[in-house]
């Protein structure tokens, strides 16, 4: 029988820490907006110094990003163990759709997956997190055609097949967030619903097998 260890009293305390931290500073971009939200001021809705805020985060980008980190994180590790007879695009897929069906479980430890979701909202309506959204989507674009070009057995520099399926898997992503932040169901099942349905609109000739033998 494996035994879990439990994480020690410290550890533990310093989990509530980081987690209150995270909830207060997304509450308060929410509130009062990104750009007119000071760290002091949430150090100060936790009761703690601004230097144990940095402690945790490097700044007000990373807090509003840590728990998008973690679901891309989940990402990359459930396409990577979709099985290998899938096609590179209907793992995407998959894997998404995973991610998304098991959102309370990937992010509900550290917030309630609504409050992630209206952050995504806000990300989408805020230029200067948008600008690092896109910079941040640039580098899961890449990381994710290195997988697919491993599963598939071929040369990422040869062949372009990779980058240019996921490219049009990551575009109609960015589709589907921008229309679901525009509409009036911000429940994770409309986002998982449009999700599915933008996907099964791509082209078939990138949806098939390239494996051969």
């Amino acid at each position: 029988m494996v035994t879990v260890s439990r994480p020690g009293l410290r550890e533990r305390k310093k989990q509530r820490t980081r987690d209150a931290l995270l909830h207060a500073a997304l509450e308060l971009f929410l509130a009062q907006g990104y750009e007119r939200t000071t760290v002091d001021e949430i150090a100060e809705a936790v009761d703690v110094s601004q230097r144990t805020f940095f402690r945790y985060f490097a700044g007000k980008e990373e807090a509003v990003f840590f728990a998008q980190s973690v679901t891309e994180a989940r990402f990359l590790d459930a396409v990577r163990q979709r099985p290998p007879h899938e096609a590179p695009l209907e793992a995407l897929r998959q894997a998404v759709l995973e991610v998304w069906d098991a959102l309370g479980e990937v992010v509900g430890q550290l917030l309630p997956p609504e409050l992630h979701l209206r952050v995504c909202r806000l990300i989408e309506s805020t230029p200067a997190l948008l600008a690092t959204q896109l910079r941040r989507s640039a580098e899961l674009e890449e990381r994710l055609a290195e997988v697919i070009a491993e599963r598939e057995g071929l040369d990422l520099d040869k062949d372009p097949r990779p980058r240019v399926a996921v490219a049009v898997f990551c575009g109609v992503l960015r589709v589907t967030k921008r229309l679901w932040s525009c509409g009036d169901d911000n429940s994770p099942a409309s986002m998982r619903e449009l999700t599915a349905c933008h996907l099964d609109a791509v082209r078939p000739a990138l949806a098939e097998k390239w494996r051969t033998g």
